[in-house]
C-alpha cells in the first residue's frame, strides 16, 4: 500500500514538471502569429547582422532574420530572407536599411517607404518578393570619407606639382618682378594724382563759368555764318540774273550790278574773315571768351605803345 502511494507521488510529481516545462517553453517562445517572408537583396557589408535580429517597420518591431544567404546566381548579392507579421503591408515602394543599436555593432533591418511606388507587394509563399537595401548612413559616410581622402591626395599632388623648385623658383622670380613695377608705378601714380589735380584746377567754378559763356557765344557766331552765306547766295543770284538778262540793255546794265555784287561780296568776305581770323587767332575764345583789347592811347595803362 506504501508503495502504491509512493509510486503516486512520484508520477504526479512527474506530470506537473512536464506540464511545467511545457508552460515555460509556450511563455518563453511567445505566441506564435502568422508570418509572410521577404527576401532583401544587398551588395553592401552587412557585418553586425545575424539570424533572428530584429526587423523593424518605421522603427515598429514587426518581425525577424530568419536566413542570411549567398545569392547562387550572383555571389556579389546577399540574400537575407525575413519573417514580418502579416498585419504588415508593404508596398512596392518599401526598401530596407541597415540599423545599428547603440555602441552594441548589433544590427538589425529598417523597412521604410519611400514613396516611389504606393502598389501593394503581395506575398508569395513559393517565390518571397525581393526588397532591395538602400546604403546605411554608415557606409554613405565611409564612402564619402573614401572619396573626400581621395580628393584630398590628389589636391595634395597637385599643390606639390605646383610648388615644385622649378615653380618656386619662377614665383619668386615673378615677387621681384612685381615689387619693382610698384616701384615704377609710384612716379606714374603721383603724376596721375598731378594731372588730376589740374584738371580739378580747370575745371573750376570760373573756368566753368567762362565755359557756359563761350558756349552762349557759338549761336550768334553761328547765326552770323548762316546769314553770311545767305548774303553770298543773293549776291550769287543777282549774278545769275545780270548774266542771263535778254534785254538790249542788259551788257549795259551789267557794270553797275557787278559793282553791287562786289561791294557785297567785300562786305560779306570781311565778315567771314573776320569770324576765321578770331577762331584762328585765339581758338580758345570757345571755351575762355574773348580776351581783353590792350589798352588805346589815351587809355590806362597805355605808354610808348606798350603796355604796362
Amino acid at each position: 500500500m506504501e508503495n502504491k502511494s509512493h509510486a503516486f507521488i512520484v508520477g504526479l510529481f512527474t506530470l506537473l514538471l512536464l506540464a511545467a516545462g511545457i508552460f515555460a517553453i509556450y511563455w518563453l517562445g511567445g505566441v506564435s502569429e502568422a508570418t509572410d517572408d521577404y527576401i532583401v537583396v544587398t551588395r553592401q557589408n552587412i557585418g553586425g547582422l545575424n539570424p533572428q535580429a530584429q526587423v523593424r517597420y518605421r522603427g515598429i518591431r514587426v518581425g525577424k532574420v530568419s536566413d542570411i544567404r549567398i545569392d547562387q546566381h550572383d555571389p556579389g548579392n546577399i540574400l537575407i530572407t525575413i519573417s514580418i507579421s502579416r498585419d504588415i503591408h508593404l508596398t512596392q515602394g518599401t526598401v530596407a536599411k541597415l540599423g545599428y543599436q547603440g555602441v552594441t555593432g548589433l544590427a538589425h533591418i529598417l523597412l521604410l517607404e519611400s514613396g516611389r511606388d504606393a502598389d501593394p507587394l503581395p506575398p508569395n509563399p513559393a517565390d518571397p518578393p525581393r526588397i532591395v537595401m538602400m546604403p546605411s548612413l554608415v557606409d554613405e559616410l565611409g564612402e564619402s570619407s573614401t572619396a573626400t581622402l581621395r580628393e584630398m591626395r590628389q589636391f595634395i599632388a597637385n599643390l606639390d606639382a605646383v610648388f615644385s623648385e622649378e615653380n618656386r623658383v619662377h614665383l619668386a622670380a615673378t615677387l621681384v618682378n612685381l615689387d619693382a613695377a610698384s616701384a615704377g608705378m609710384k612716379p606714374t601714380l603721383e603724376n596721375l594724382n598731378l594731372t588730376l589735380l589740374q584738371m580739378r584746377r580747370l575745371l573750376d567754378e570760373r573756368n566753368v563759368h567762362n565755359l557756359s559763356l563761350a558756349l552762349g557765344e557759338i549761336g550768334p557766331l553761328l547765326a552770323e555764318a548762316r546769314t553770311t552765306v545767305g548774303k553770298m547766295q543773293q549776291a550769287a543770284d543777282k549774278l545769275d540774273v545780270a548774266i542771263g538778262d535778254p534785254a538790249a540793255n542788259g551788257a549795259a546794265a551789267l557794270m553797275p550790278r557787278l559793282n553791287e555784287m562786289a561791294g557785297d561780296f567785300s562786305t560779306t568776305a570781311l565778315q567771314l574773315s573776320r569770324v576765321l581770323r578770331t577762331l584762328e587767332d585765339s581758338p580758345q575764345v570757345l571755351i575762355f571768351g574773348m580776351p581783353p583789347q590792350p589798352p588805346g592811347p589815351g587809355e590806362p595803362g597805355f605808354a610808348d605803345g606798350k603796355e604796362r
